[in-house]
């Protein structure tokens, strides 16, 4: 299912070798079905997404869409082999998912990492193998940026920014939007105070629920160019702004925060500047500590593997979906010196999503890395 109605590509040759590169290090194969269910996705990549993916319904009217990516399927199909276990997985095949001026069906390889208590030591293995792939595949130069979710999180938190309102910061800054409006405190219109009080704490599924068949009995499909889900999720984020009285971010913690996403330069040395920041701020806080530590410790095993940290980039504004990324992140895109500029697309990417299995229905809370490769951007299909 391509843009133009052509069929897609087969995986050439060099993306079997880059598979076996994966399965020699450990990495078995699996193969997901194409077939998902659609709820995981927008849970865990917004609702945004659904108007970017391929959905239809089962015979009892159950949603299931083409799977967008990989990552989701891997983590339902570890569940359902090895729950509560560790274990280490690659696949390469088709994904489906509308982008601008692109394929909407292409191929992607990748690896995930599911259980390994070593975070340090498995963020620094993803990283190697992610770059050993570009390496078999030719493309062994690209530019490498790192940015840490578990960080700015550790941040946010040391700063006591209310839930809400942390995570409209998180959300601006993986937009890359202004923090001006998450600055201002929210404004709750009164009319809608005892609403917002009675959907405050709710499932957010069930909310989606109810906002979805309020607009099918009116007849209404979109408000304002929003969807129902959009809808509701704005209700979730004004209702738990008015738990907290509106509070915004705040003059102190905007300044701070500012500081640290101007932070851009080698991991060792970003690592030092955002320990000299913290101390600045007087943020004695032991969250912050531990991602501070996390982050040194993590450099330590990239250097140790032989990786050149001196010459990748670490900054502080590169930031991904809250709902999915808890810690390390990273993409690798063409180019050469210095940081990822905007608009160039990554060759690869990835990063640790320690909530995932437990969104998935796990009651094990196991920590899990991995990344993808776009293998269309690294040419070789047939």
């Amino acid at each position: 299912m391509t843009g133009n109605g052509a069929a897609a590509p087969r995986p050439a040759a060099a993306h079997e070798a880059l598979l076996a590169l994966f399965e020699d290090r450990g990495y078995a194969r699996v193969e997901p079905p194409v077939l998902q269910p659609v709820e995981p996705f927008l849970e865990l990549s917004g609702e945004d997404i659904r108007r970017r993916i391929f959905i239809t319904q089962d015979g009892a009217g159950a949603e299931l869409c083409l799977r967008p990516e990989y990552t989701i399927p891997v983590g339902r199909h570890h569940r359902a082999v090895a729950d509560g276990q560790a274990a280490d997985y690659s696949y390469l095949g088709p994904v489906f998912r509308l982008r601008a001026a692109e394929p909407d069906e292409f191929h992607q390889a990748g690896i995930e990492s599911i259980g390994r208590t070593d975070v340090p030591a498995a963020d620094a293995e993803i990283l190697g193998l992610a770059l050993d792939g570009l390496d078999r595949l030719g493309r062994g130069e690209g530019q490498v940026r790192l940015g840490d979710m578990g960080l700015i999180t550790a941040l946010l938190d040391a700063l006591n920014v209310q839930p809400a309102a942390k995570r409209r910061t998180l959300r601006a800054v993986a937009a890359g939007r202004s923090l001006d409006a998450v600055a201002a405190p929210v404004a709750v219109d009164a009319a809608h105070a005892g609403l917002l009080s009675a959907i405050q704490g709710q499932d957010p599924q069930g909310v989606r629920a109810f906002v979805e068949d309020v607009l099918a009995i009116a007849g209404i499909s979109r408000v304002g160019g929003r969807t129902a889900g959009e809808i509701a999720e704005r209700f979730l984020a004004k209702a738990a702004a008015h738990a907290e009285g509106g509070a915004g971010l705040g003059a102190r913690a905007r300044e701070v925060l500012d500081a640290y996403l101007a932070l851009t330069g080698d991991p060792d040395a970003a690592a030092s500047a955002a320990r000299d920041l913290a101390r600045r701020a007087g943020l004695d806080d032991p969250r912050l500590e531990a991602a501070l530590a996390l982050f040194e410790e993590r450099n330590g095993f990239i250097a140790a593997r032989g990786l050149p940290l001196e010459r990748f980039v670490f900054t502080g504004s590169f930031a991904r979906n809250l709902d999915y990324y808890t810690g390390f992140i990273f993409e690798v895109a063409d180019g050469e010196g210095g940081e990822s500029a905007a608009g160039i697309k990554p060759l690869v990417g990835g990063g640790r999503y320690d909530g995932l299995l437990q969104h998935l229905g796990s009651t094990y809370a196991l920590p899990a890395v991995g990344c993808s490769f776009w293998l269309e951007r690294l040419g070789g299909e047939r």
